[in-house]
């Protein structure tokens, strides 16, 4: 069928055509029922007489029109009519984005209007798992009222046919054979790779139209189609700021994310973009003011002899990251975030992109006997210039004042102003006893990596720090985490929760005004089933420092235990704003979304958090909880075989942890499996895992309650 004006298709007249493109052509029509003007686009010829593809373009359609944004056009109705399939929408009086591009970009005040209302757009549908995979100029509107509308959601798909996670090399090819750069010039790199994408591939292509729209040039440019994909997949856009001076120098932060080649380092999601961008706007006339002073630190590189140093060169450099947190003036990225670089030979810019920071600082330790070699170096990240660097050769013993004076000297450098209660924080020492230090540091490093025989170790040498310093109050909240793992996914007995709230009360009586006693003192009184003592003391620690990401974490642990799931889900969210980079807390508040009914929070919550995981298991392939807590969200998200592989690695890793086979019970329960999903939760809790309040209240379980099985093992339980 080829309709003209005044045709009538289903209850719509068609007036006059308004547009045409590989998806069909639209018309603008008039809804002979309810007498309004629509926009009506007809689809390519086949769609009708293909039931796969029909079906599928319902479901899209059904799903797209749920999403109700004002930045989103709707849709109202789908249907066939005398063999042409076609659908009606919001008809959008207006003009397309490309008619806002202008030479030099817009101001800085314009461009915000229009990049958060769009990045908001996005986000809707990434949290209902739309993904656009088409984002241009041309399928975007500007209303008469200069708000932008997002048309065509979801119809990529539609037109690759290549299923929900593949780009499909037909998409690429049959642009190129146009001749034209057209929609390559704002395809991810690996849409051009042919390689599956999800929805980071749209965060690429919004940033390559939010650059279009700031700078009035494409950041990728090229003659020919072919140039234009070689400068996708290699070349670095020039900043942003520099071809359009009305821009603040935070956009380019947010551009280079954006436009980062691979996804692991790209901005995570159309959420964090819209809240970087509405950080820029909340500036409100002082756009152009200087930004916040940034840094990253990095892991300090280990030149000693024996390169067995290393415990202590992440110590120095996390002792110094805590002590500049503590500065007002000052942002600095998390040590989950920063420690990811350590031994990574990378560019300072790129670190500084990849982390959104200005500054980073990097350093090295040469420890011989009780002489240390310390030297520094404070770099601007953009231009590679060094702002401060010194060497410290000193004894041990003066490691405090080294790492006092690399953090005050840091804040100098930064041109940040230091107040007295600040310098004072800065000049604070733990302990007198520098051995006691050292066996602290390496018990924390075992301590993170979270399995049995790690914790026990450390158990060993936070003893040994208490024996050498018996007031240093922070290795004792270290011992009282230790026996509160135990007790928790181990041994459930009372001697070893005695021991935990031993070492906890005496943290808390030498350092009262000390967060980290007060968390773990705190925790200790939440697995012994004092709720309220637990829950005071988990409020003075994130009163005492909001930043503690352990408070907000085992608070919300705490929480879920309690069965009470929206403070749960509140204070992982806050632990996720601590620390956005940790994968964890994402991933445990989306299975709270899905008890609580929120399933489009949940998803978008595993997605952020299987992201974090690629990352962390990209650098450390031996991080069994990295792989079973991304498995369960891979499961969750419905890619099953990659999820039971995962599990699979991590089981190989560590088939007897306790922990584990619980996440192995969760992840089997959730894939169906639920005979195996049984064998992995008994195992647990003859290993010591009996903490009733998980088996109660984890939704990943429901498959397994109506089993005879399960409802034995509850009884067991008590």
């Amino acid at each position: 069928m080829n309709p003209g004006s005044g045709s009538v298709l289903g209850g719509y007249r068609l007036i006059e055509k308004i547009g045409e493109g590989g998806m069909g052509i639209v018309w603008k029509a008039l809804d002979l029922k309810l007498g309004r003007e629509v926009a009506v686009k007809l689809l390519p010829e086949g769609f009708a007489d293909n039931p796969d593809r029909r079906a599928f373009f319902e479901r899209e359609a059904k799903a797209i029109a749920a999403l109700n944004h004002p930045n989103i056009v709707t849709i109202y109705g789908v249907a066939q009519s005398e063999g042409a399939s076609y659908f009606a929408m919001e008809l959008v009086e207006g003009a397309p984005l490309t008619a806002l591009i202008e030479p030099g970009g817009l101001g800085a005040e314009r461009f915000i209007e229009i990049a958060v209302p769009l990045a908001d757009a996005v986000a809707a549908a990434h949290a209902r798992g739309i993904i656009h995979r088409d984002l241009k100029p041309a399928n975007i509107m500007i209303g008469s009222g200069g708000q932008p509308k997002i048309l065509d959601f979801g119809l990529a798909r539609m037109k690759e046919q290549a299923g929900p996670f593949t780009a499909g090399k037909e998409a690429v090819t049959a642009t190129l054979s146009d001749g034209v750069s057209g929609t390559i010039a704002y395809m991810s790199p690996e849409q051009l790779r042919c390689e599956p994408i999800g929805h980071l591939s749209d965060i690429f292509s919004l940033g390559v139209v939010l650059y279009e729209l700031a700078t009035g040039r494409h950041p990728f440019g090229g003659i020919s189609a072919a140039d234009t994909i070689a400068a996708i997949l290699k070349d670095a856009p020039a900043p942003a700021s520099e071809l359009n001076p009305r821009l603040p120098r935070a956009i380019d932060r947010i551009f280079g994310q954006c436009l980062e080649k691979e996804t692991r380092y790209r901005m995570p999601s159309a959420v964090d973009l819209r809240n970087a961008l509405e950080a820029i706007r909340r500036e409100g006339g002082k756009l152009e003011a200087a930004e916040v002073p940034s840094v990253a630190v990095l892991p300090f590189l280990d030149l000693s002899r024996e390169k067995d140093q290393g415990y202590f060169c992440e110590g120095i450099a996390e002792e110094i990251i805590n002590a500049l947190s503590r500065v007002g003036g000052l942002r600095v990225a998390s040590r989950t975030a920063s420690f990811q670089y350590g031994g990574i030979m990378a560019e300072p810019r790129e670190i500084g992109r990849r982390l959104g920071v200005l500054n980073v600082l990097e350093g090295s330790v040469r420890k011989s006997g009780n002489r240390l070699r310390i030297t520094v170096q404070l770099i601007e990240a953009a231009r590679g210039f060094h702002l401060w660097s010194e060497s410290f050769d000193r004894e041990v013993r003066d490691i405090f004042e080294i790492q006092e004076e690399i953090a005050r000297n840091t804040a100098r450098a930064l041109q940040v102003t230091l107040t007295p209660q600040e310098k004072g924080a800065l000049q604070e020492t733990p302990t007198r006893v520098v051995q006691a230090y050292d066996y602290y540091l390496r018990g924390r490093s075992f301590y993170a990596r979270y399995g049995r025989k790690d914790i026990e170790f450390a158990l060993q040498l936070f003893t040994r720090a208490t024996e050498l310093d018996p007031d240093y109050a922070l290795a004792y909240a270290g011992l009282a985490d230790c026996w509160s793992f135990i007790y928790l996914y181990a041994e459930r007995k009372d001697s070893v929760r005695a021991q935990a709230e031993a070492a906890a009360r005496r943290a808390l009586e030498l350092a009262p005004g000390l967060a980290q006693a007060q968390a773990s003192h705190a925790l200790a009184m939440s697995i012994g089933g004092d709720v309220e003592a637990a829950e005071r003391g988990f409020e003075e620690a994130t009163r005492l420092d909001p930043k503690l990401f352990e408070a907000w974490y085992f608070y919300a642990r705490h929480s879920f235990v309690q069965g009470d799931l929206e403070k749960a889900a509140r204070r992982f969210e806050e632990a996720t704003r601590v620390r956005p980079d940790d994968y964890q807390a994402l991933l445990l508040v989306a299975q709270v979304y899905e008890a609580l009914g929120r399933p489009d929070d949940a998803r978008a919550a595993r997605r952020r958090g299987v992201v974090l995981v690629t990352d962390r298991v990209e650098f450390h392939p031996d991080d069994s909880r990295a792989l079973y807590m991304g498995a369960n969200g891979l499961v969750a998200l419905g890619e099953k075989e990659r999820g039971l592989g995962w599990a699979r690695r991590a089981r190989e890793i560590a088939p007897d942890e306790p922990m584990l086979l619980y996440n192995l019970g969760c992840i089997y329960s959730l894939a169906g499996e639920i005979q195996e999903a049984l064998d992995c939760l008994e195992r647990a809790v003859a290993l010591g895992l009996t903490q009733k309040g998980w088996y109660a209240h984890d939704s990943n379980l429901d498959a397994l309650r109506a089993e005879p099985r399960f409802q034995e093992m509850m009884a067991k339980l008590g």
